[in-house]
């Protein structure tokens, strides 16, 4: 992976507001917004690779893509850190030490006539056992056509491979693909992906960072990933919840060592100050947060413990 000149200083991101989860292992900080959390919106399950919950009055779903399982072998979560000192910290968790696994999901959200879709999980790549996200939206109730917008957190191929089918065409032919100006550029730049920006170009609409995407949706800059990596706040009047993309990847490891060093960050030192900034403001805040690859369906709170930060899944 590249690496970028030195760190930039910190970033700083703007929350408006927060959510008050109702996980039962912190309480809410005072400053947390009092709107409820976000709750299945019904007891019937749709699909076992469908969660449906609500934010404010709008109906979303959690829909999983797939896992990826990765060795933990000191090269791509917690490069350089003793093996033996990952395995403590995992097994404090109650985690297996030897293969970490991450989950592959996207988010759908339903706003009055739109059709919202965060990510598109992995696709047919080989490197993951993914795949199903079509299905997992069609038994949401969506068809692909009826995508309005698709919000990519990064040009990984884990977020964008579901963009496109086998035959290279877009799978989203009428939504709008919104992804940051750096991003966008950066993807042009690769000759690996003539084909998949040659599918979306069409439909792209690039944004500038931290910028106000569609109606309800906030861009937020999280550097370092990649080039323009962004999380997105979605936002229905007090109801609020945080899709971090690749902000963090493992439920245990990114947010209880924020600092550790993931192999699939570009600037890994300026990663890193994004990823303790992000889970810090998330903590304080109490915002609910949506990650693609903490475990089904990653949904839940950051919350400060013993000096560190962890992962409070919504209950």
């Amino acid at each position: 992976m590249r690496r970028s000149a030195p760190v930039r200083a910190v970033l700083v991101l703007a929350l408006a507001g927060a959510l008050a989860a109702c996980a039962e292992q912190a309480s809410p900080p005072a400053a947390a917004d009092a709107a409820p959390s976000p709750v299945p919106a019904d007891t019937a399950s749709v699909s076992a690779d469908v969660y449906r919950f609500r934010i404010g009055g709008l109906d979303a779903a959690v829909l999983r893509d797939g896992d990826i399982r990765v060795a933990n072998d000191g090269k791509t979560l917690a490069v350089g850190v003793p093996k033996a000192e990952v395995d403590a910290l995992l097994t404090r968790a109650g985690e297996p030490t030897d293969t970490l696994q991450l989950a592959v999901q996207a988010l759908l959200v339903r706003s009055g006539d739109r059709v919202l879709l965060f990510d598109t999980g992995a696709g047919a790549a080989e490197f993951a056992d993914a795949g199903r996200l079509q299905a997992a939206l069609r038994a949401a109730g969506v068809e692909p056509g009826q995508v309005t917008d698709v919000f990519i957190s990064h040009a990984h191929p884990d977020h964008v491979g579901g963009l496109t089918g086998d035959a290279g065409q877009a799978v989203f032919a009428n939504a709008t693909v919104h992804l940051s100006a750096p991003e966008w550029d950066a993807l042009q730049a690769e000759p690996a992906n003539a084909a998949l920006v040659a599918a979306i170009a069409p439909r792209v609409e690039a944004f500038a960072p931290g910028a106000d995407v569609a109606p309800g949706v906030t861009a937020v800059a999280v550097d370092g990933h990649t080039p323009g990596h962004s999380a997105f706040e979605i936002t229905d009047g007090d109801a609020r919840l945080l899709y971090i993309g690749d902000a963090a990847h493992h439920f245990v490891i990114s947010v209880q060592r924020p600092a550790w060093t993931i192999a699939f960050d570009g600037d890994a030192p300026l990663a890193e100050a994004s990823r303790e900034a992000l889970l810090a403001r998330a903590a304080d805040s109490g915002v609910t947060v949506a990650s693609p690859h903490f475990p089904y369906p990653g949904l839940g709170r950051i919350v400060r413990r013993d000096g560190t930060f962890v992962w409070a899944p919504l209950q």
